[in-house]
């Protein structure tokens, strides 16, 4: 059991942040063309021109990842105020992330990334070999497409909170 477990802590420290690194604060947002809860194709031009909060998520329907999707949708009034658009991406399926938000009333577009594409350009995925998870980064994208704030490390239940205290003050500043 402990060799597991070592085993498992390894993989874990090798699949992160090598690509974390490479996304940079003021950088162009990296592009993506994925399908949305309803089956529509959704773009990253699609949500130029406000500001965008991109958070990525690793399993609908678990815990940490439903109560990070309610903190975003408890905010969306607040959030869409001061003219930001939600997004979450994780690597499941279009069914599991359509049941997710039907199931959660999300008021805001969920993605799915199920090759993990997406999520590896944005230094957010956690490749184990046989299963692939999107990792719990966010990012608060500017009107003009470029990354304003990285977030890896917050409590789910204050995400929303944390990305909208970040929102108002960059706004104030623009």
């Amino acid at each position: 059991m402990s060799s597991l477990r070592l085993l498992l802590i390894t993989l874990l420290l090798a699949a992160s942040s090598p690509l974390l690194a490479s996304i940079n604060i003021g950088q162009l947002a990296p592009g993506f063309v994925l399908q949305d809860q309803h089956g529509q194709s959704r773009s990253s031009e699609q949500f130029r021109s406000k500001w965008l909060v991109l958070y990525f998520y690793p399993k609908a329907d678990t815990p940490g990842c439903t109560e990070e999707a309610c903190s975003f949708r408890d905010e969306i009034v607040l959030l869409r105020a001061l003219g930001a658009d939600v997004v979450g991406i994780s690597t499941d399926s279009p069914a599991a992330i359509r049941e997710f938000g039907r199931k959660h009333q999300l008021p805001f577009t969920l993605l799915a990334d199920p090759d993990g594409k997406t999520a590896e350009r944005y230094g957010a995925l956690l490749n184990l070999g046989i299963m692939k998870f999107a990792k719990r980064h966010s990012f608060l994208i500017d009107p003009s497409g470029r990354i304003m704030r990285r977030y890896t490390d917050l409590d789910t239940k204050d995400y929303a909170k944390t990305v909208l205290a970040d929102l108002r003050a960059l706004s104030k500043g623009s």
